[in-house]
């Protein structure tokens, strides 16, 4: 993964500093993404352009200048200025096409970023040009270099709304300062609904129901957030209206690659994933090399695996249909190994993979997986996730109970609550038990219970049956493929 380079961005982080002369002093007042700070926090070039340009969301939105001036400020601090002022030259273009009522106010951000880029290329009449340009436009409103504009406050959301979940939050206060101006104003409501709707899952936030219906009465012809209200439906149980407008959403939209893959996320978890698998292989047809609908359509599979696992079929049935299984895993590799030649820092793919593998009886081809997966930064509680399915091959497939005993420690060790956490104690607990039961001196057994007593002094000894049908023997024949 590629770091990023602080020498190109430190100037932009510290506006209390002594600037070093009047132009960086202009530059520093503009309302742009350099002065958004949006790399702050970033540990890698890679995925924050990844997660700009490659997630599926917003792919069909119309606000196509928006990404050519993040493009234009990734390609900056790839060192690629040329290649950014092109980005800035076509953002500016569609600005003047799309909202040509408002070129000047809409253009403020989009000069502010050529400003920047020219100042970094050392090109300091050209960007004085561009911070006149500012100033002149600020002027009329009787401000020097920045205005408190809906316009821009729109701008700066959307932005913000395209570099992920830690910008939430103030993309919502830019959209709810928009609609203080412009309380009717169908676009600043999508940002405001799109954005309650993200934070519903992060920080606890307002029912984000009435901000998406508010935002398709102002906006009926948005398909998008007609879906994430749908998603918001299922989540209240109250699915036939959800399924209604996914429907409706998929009908008048059926090339949007935004609404085709929320649509099947809700069929996804309302556990049909034929009908999410064929509304993902329609997006791919237009996003052919999009490692994330790869992922999701192999997981898709992957889901059918474990449905058609956990089916309750005597051994000549399952006999029968060998072949039919063979071929859901095999669909489930191809996919998930696409997505991981075309974006290898996917989290959870490797593991997925693995797993397959060894229900295949592939076992190389499974630690290859794994330790891949390992290799990766991962977060606490993936983590533990990884260390559960690891642990579990070992025990299951590979038949090493102490090589499954030492990763089921580790990720206990792991300082974070999680259900991988207590499934993983649960693992050592049973083991333990059932050592004890065939030697009362088994030593390693007295280790994991001391190891558990030791964490959780008062903790009552496990429910034998609190993970039955999760990794039984007889209902899943690969536990490790079924534990999530």
């Amino acid at each position: 993964m590629k770091d990023i380079p602080h020498n190109l961005w430190t100037k932009t982080r510290d506006h209390g500093e002594t600037t070093k002369n009047p132009l960086e002093s202009s530059l520093q007042q503009l309302k742009c993404h350099f002065t958004w700070n949006l790399l702050e926090g970033e540990k890698s070039l890679d995925d924050f352009e990844d997660r700009v340009c490659n997630q599926t969301e917003f792919q069909n939105s119309g606000f196509k200048a928006t990404m050519y001036n993040l493009l234009a400020y990734i390609k900056y601090h790839r060192g690629q200025s040329e290649a950014a002022l092109e980005s800035l030259q076509q953002a500016e273009e569609l600005i003047q096409k799309e909202h040509a009522d408002q070129a000047e106010i809409r253009s403020l951000v989009t000069w502010g970023n050529y400003a920047w880029v020219y100042y970094h290329m050392g090109r300091l009449s050209e960007a004085q040009v561009y911070v006149d340009k500012v100033k002149h436009v600020c002027k009329k409103f009787s401000s020097p270099y920045r205005i408190e504009s809906p316009e821009m406050d729109c701008e700066e959301g959307w932005s913000r709304l395209k570099c992920g979940k830690k910008h939430t939050e103030k993309a919502k206060v830019c959209f709810e300062n928009c609609l203080k101006r412009n309380p009717k104003n169908p676009e600043f409501a999508t940002g405001l609904a799109i954005s309650t709707y993200r934070l519903e899952e992060w920080p606890p936030s307002q029912d984000p129901i009435d901000a998406l219906r508010q935002a398709i009465q102002l906006d009926p012809d948005n398909q998008y957030v007609k879906v994430l209200l749908a998603l918001q439906l299922q989540k209240m149980n109250k699915e036939s209206e959800g399924e209604r407008l996914v429907e409706e959403a998929v009908e008048k939209a059926p090339c949007a690659t935004d609404v085709l893959c929320g649509a099947a996320m809700l069929y996804r978890k309302k556990d049909d994933p034929d009908k999410a698998i064929k509304l993902l292989k329609k997006a791919l047809e237009c996003m052919p090399n999009n490692a994330y609908l790869h992922s999701y359509i192999g997981v898709c599979y992957r889901a059918k695996v474990l449905q058609f696992q956990c089916q309750k079929m005597g051994e000549n049935e399952m006999y029968e249909n060998r072949e039919e299984l063979q071929e859901l895993i095999e669909q489930a590799e191809y996919y998930l190994k696409r997505a991981d030649e075309l974006n290898g820092n996917l989290v959870h793919v490797c593991s997925f993979l693995a797993c397959l593998y060894s229900q295949a009886g592939k076992y190389e081809e499974a630690e290859y997986y794994f330790q891949k997966e390992f290799s990766k930064e991962l977060t606490s509680t993936d983590r533990q996730v990884l260390h559960l399915r690891y642990g579990n091959f070992q025990l299951y497939q590979m038949k090493c109970e102490g090589k499954a005993i030492h990763h089921f420690i580790e990720g206990v060790k792991i300082n974070k609550e999680s259900k991988a956490k207590e499934k993983l104690k649960n693992k050592l607990q049973r083991i333990a038990e059932t050592r004890l039961s065939k030697n009362r001196a088994d030593p390693e057994a007295l280790h994991v219970l001391a190891f558990l007593q030791e964490l959780n002094k008062n903790r009552q000894p496990a429910d034998e049956n609190s993970e039955r049908g999760l990794d039984s023997e007889h209902l899943v024949p690969s536990a490790s493929l079924a534990e999530d």
